[in-house]
Formats: structure tokens, sequence, C-alpha cells
């Protein structure tokens, strides 16, 4: 498993180093290597939370659906009791009265069980779009993150060749993977 805040701390140390050679150049490549440390390690983390966020909101859609199904369960079992006092009744005697009472009330029971289930299954389907909505922008977030490192590791090139396009490309992804990274809460 890879620590987004370790390696920029490590990124950070190697760009000290090099800072130490007193070249312009190389100073400047070591700022970029530290400043793309920094904007991968919070993307990381963003990116960390977005997967646990996603996890979370789906679990929460099971545990939704896992009790509508108990409620429309129960509504089935309302369903069969009053069609029984419905029949009872329905079949006359000296009980037939008391028989008609309780299909009446199975029967409201059965409305109040029908209503908590479409309330579980309307929980169920905003727990599913938080969801998508968290895993969407983990997916962004995981692009921008290798971007930036990608960044990173075009700036060593730069450092050990001391030519520019190496740098001026690394800036390039930083600042795509950035983009991406704020793209991912902007859509």
């Amino acid at each position: 498993m890879h620590d987004a805040s370790l390696e920029a701390h490590e990124h950070t140390e190697h760009a000290e180093h090099a800072a130490h050679a007193k070249d312009p150049f190389i100073s400047q490549v070591s700022i970029t290597i530290a400043v793309l440390a920094v904007v991968a390690a919070i993307t990381g983390s963003l990116e960390t939370f977005e997967s646990g966020g996603a996890i979370i909101a789906a679990n929460e859609a099971v545990l939704a659906q896992d009790k509508a199904t108990d409620e429309w369960n129960f509504f089935q079992a309302k369903s069969l009791k009053k069609n029984m006092y419905v029949i009872a009744g329905d079949a006359g005697g000296p009980k037939a009265d008391t028989y008609k009472a309780k299909a009446k009330e199975e029967g409201k029971g059965q409305d109040e069980a029908q209503d908590e289930a479409k309330k579980l299954e309307h929980e169920r389907e905003t727990a599913l779009a938080v969801s998508a909505r968290h895993e969407h922008r983990h997916h962004r977030l995981s692009i921008a993150a290798t971007l930036l490192e990608m960044g990173i590791a075009i700036s060593t090139i730069a450092i050990i060749t001391r030519k520019r396009w190496p740098w001026v490309a690394s800036g390039v992804l930083g600042l795509a993977g950035a983009a991406v990274a704020l793209v991912a809460y902007l859509t």
C-alpha cells in the first residue's frame, strides 16, 4: 500500500538535497517536485476519502434494501392474514363481525408496511446515488494522482539530464493532474 504523505516527505527531502547543489535550474526543479509531491499527497488523501465514502454509501444501500425486503415480507404476511379473515368473515357464523374487523385491521397494517417499504427503497436509491458520486470522484482522483506522480518522476529526469523539456513536461502533467482533481469535485 502506498502512503502519499510519506512519499511527499521523501520527494521534499530529495528536493532539499538537490537544492544544496547551488544550481538555479536544479533548485527550480526541486521546488516543482516538492509542490507536485504535496498536491499528489492531498489528491491521494482525497482519493482514499472518496473510496471510503463509496463503500459506506453502498453498505447503507444494502442495509436499506434488506429492511425494505423485510417490510415487503411483512406486507405479504398482513395481506395473507387479511384475506384469511375476509374469507372467514364472508363465511358467516357467530364470529363473522370479529373476523371482518380483524381483516380491516390487517389491511391498515398492510398499508403501513407498504409505505415503510417504499420509504426504505427511496433511501436505498439515495444511498446508491451517493455511492456512485463518490466512486466517480475516486476514479478521477486516481487519474489525477497518476498524472501528478508521473510529473514527479519526469522532474527527476530533468535533474539527471539537466534539460528543460522534462521539467516543462512535468509541469504540464502536474497542472493536468491538479485540473482533473479539481474537476472531480466540480462535476
